[in-house]
């Protein structure tokens, strides 16, 4: 297996990066589960993530959207800290800097309620999301290579990006459709990448810091 990343120690402030987006995910998680307490007459069966954002705690979700654009920027300085400076590496962080960036977007822009006609700023919200969901999931193939410095962590990154690739792939397929089970294969997407991000962030945790002086 080549070498994945460029040393095994990890500075300071990537450290600090790499805690911060794990505690984001976890905290993300928190506020989800919240939402799904506050609003349960939207169904995670069949209603999108976004759909929070309509009505009454409509900020919430908008906050976790924020989160979510901080918490994946925190990652990316983190792994670039880390990873060769190769373009394969590169072209993957930048991938999921857009992801971060599109997740923000959606804070500024609702998504239209089902059935309702389609307006300027749901439009906007689809398509952020769209390219948010394509980028994340080709920022993560890309950097699962990269970061497989063990069999337990390839595994576990692969698993991870496995679950979100057959949410991405079901919501594409069946998920569109009237009475589907969107709201499932997002949050299945949604859930394989944070669980990805968790994984990645973990292990950066686990190397060492740097010698004094080194």
């Amino acid at each position: 297996m080549t070498q994945a990343v460029t040393t095994e120690r990890l500075t300071g402030a990537a450290r600090t990066l790499a805690l911060l987006s794990l505690v984001g995910v976890i905290l993300y998680i928190v506020i989800d589960v919240l939402l799904y307490v506050l609003r349960p007459e939207l169904s995670l069966l069949h209603r999108a993530e976004s759909d929070y954002g309509n009505g009454q705690w409509a900020w919430l979700m908008d906050a976790n959207f924020l989160l979510r654009c901080a918490l994946s920027l925190a990652a990316v300085g983190a792994l670039w800290s880390v990873l060769p400076a190769r373009g394969r590496n590169r072209l993957a962080l930048g991938l999921l800097a857009v992801w971060a960036i599109c997740s923000g977007v959606l804070a500024f822009f609702s998504d239209d309620e089902p059935g309702a006609a389609a307006t300027p700023h749901g439009k906007l919200h689809l398509a952020a999301a769209a390219i948010a969901f394509l980028c994340c999931l080709i920022a993560t193939f890309l950097l699962t290579g990269a970061l497989a410095r063990s069999t337990a962590l390839a595994a576990m990154l692969s698993a991870a990006w496995g679950i979100a690739a057959a949410g991405f792939i079901l919501l594409i397929v069946l998920g569109l459709h009237p009475n589907a089970l969107g709201g499932l294969y997002e949050r299945l997407f949604l859930g394989g990448e944070l669980l990805w991000l968790a994984v990645a962030m973990g292990w950066l945790l686990r190397l060492r810091a740097p010698k004094s002086g080194a």
